[in-house]
């Protein structure tokens, strides 16, 4: 798996870390029961702090893309990149509804609306 950090991307590096290994995940460059590098070999890579990296595996694990075993290390999670792509797209969405206006609770009210 080929990481990368864009280095005039203004997020911050933890958001950078999950991002990229999101896009691994959507390309197809690993899948569902897959490994991933320990932390340190990641860090070392993307020539970021081992903390910036567990900080982005945290939130891929929390939004379900990621598994954390004891023993295992991490792995891609089964239905990863249907669930990584549909995230990109929820993003677009909130980050249109924000260029106009609206909220992320204004976005929930008219999903609830919907039939």
């Amino acid at each position: 798996m080929l990481l990368r950090l864009n280095a005039t991307d203004n997020r911050p590096l933890h958001e950078q870390v999950a991002g990229a290994i999101r896009r691994a995940v959507a390309e197809g460059e690993c899948g569902p029961g897959d490994r991933l590098p320990p932390a340190r070999d990641l860090s070392r890579a993307l020539g970021v702090n081992v903390n910036t990296v567990l900080r982005g595996l945290r939130t891929l694990r929390d939004e379900g893309l990621l598994e954390f075993r004891r023993g295992r290390g991490v792995t891609v999670a089964d239905g990863a990149e249907q669930r990584s792509a549909l995230l990109d797209r929820v993003r677009e969405l909130v980050a249109d509804a924000a260029h106009l206006g609206y909220g992320k609770s204004d976005l929930i009210e008219m999903i609830r609306g919907l039939p």
